[in-house]
């Protein structure tokens, strides 16, 4: 009987690993068959190099470069608020703060990353937003600084919460052995307990970056929603998963505009892959160079 029960439990198991790898290779399969259209419609280099987004004009225009340098120039911004930001929280809770500050600020802080991504856009819409419009005299303050400062935030409980875990696993020794030899708790910090806890906190980073590219109603609401080249991280602009979300309702299944959301998609999915891809291969280096992985 316990046999049997044991088989069920390892088939059962077996069954939800492999059910993952089903949906995601079905996805997959989604994302190509209805992005290929688009690349017998239109040369695959005009599509991604195009400096116009214009799927309602006659004749129309797909362009994306407009729409993925808006996600990078987001991202990068994000990362540029979130990184400090996050990195310093963890190092705070795992170095500084005492027992009863780190039971309060942890959890405090991972409560960030279940706020609604829709909450973030209505605070940078009706908080961030007026604000850089004043501070900078804009016209609007929809633009790619506010969609960058509000992502940011959105991205420091993922990089807080990986980076102070990985330097909560540093051993006692390491540090020990810095302080026994001279150097000051900043040495010890910086020298020792920061390059043992690199795999992590540079995952937490890859990781908070794919949080960002991802990110849909937030930019929505507060990038602006204009399809063209950013020149300023003050200018209005429209990232991938924004467009996406304003225009898949308004395209009409198996038109030129619908394939192309489609390839969007695809575009956006192997640009997270890489990230993810890159957060393993960062990972699993340091394990190696520490000799925790075989």
């Amino acid at each position: 009987m316990y046999s049997f029960k044991e088989r069920a439990i390892k088939i059962l198991f077996t069954a939800m690993a492999f059910a993952s790898l089903f949906f995601l290779l079905g996805i997959i399969f989604v994302l190509f068959r209805e992005s290929l259209p688009i690349i017998s419609e239109i040369n695959i280099f005009k599509f991604l190099f195009g400096k116009h987004w214009y799927p309602t004009y006659d004749p129309a225009e797909f362009g994306i470069l407009p729409l993925i340098l808006a996600s990078l120039w987001v991202t990068a911004g994000a990362m540029v608020v979130g990184v400090p930001l996050g990195l310093g929280t963890a190092l705070y809770i795992n170095e500084l703060a005492s027992p009863k500050q780190k039971h309060i600020l942890k959890p405090l802080a991972e409560i960030l990353a279940g706020i609604p991504s829709i909450v973030y856009g209505f605070f940078g819409m009706l908080v961030v937003a007026p604000m850089v419009q004043k501070i900078f005299n804009l016209p609007t303050g929809l633009s790619a600084f506010t969609a960058s400062v509000v992502l940011g935030i959105m991205a420091i409980p993922t990089i807080a919460s990986i980076s102070e875990d990985a330097l909560s696993f540093v051993p006692k020794s390491f540090k020990e052995a810095s302080y026994a030899l001279g150097a000051n708790r900043w040495q010890t910090l910086i020298k020792v307990t920061i390059p043992a806890a690199a795999s992590g906190i540079s995952t937490s980073i890859i990781l908070g970056m794919s949080r960002v590219v991802g990110e849909t109603m937030t930019v929505l609401m507060v990038s602006g929603g204009a399809a063209v080249i950013p020149t300023s991280f003050f200018n209005p602009v429209r990232p991938m998963t924004s467009t996406i979300a304003a225009e898949m309702g308004e395209a009409a299944v198996g038109s030129t505009h619908y394939h192309a959301l489609f390839a969007i998609g695809l575009a956006l999915f192997l640009i997270t892959l890489v990230f993810n891809a890159a957060a393993e291969a960062i990972s699993r280096k340091y394990r190696i160079k520490l000799g925790m992985d075989r």
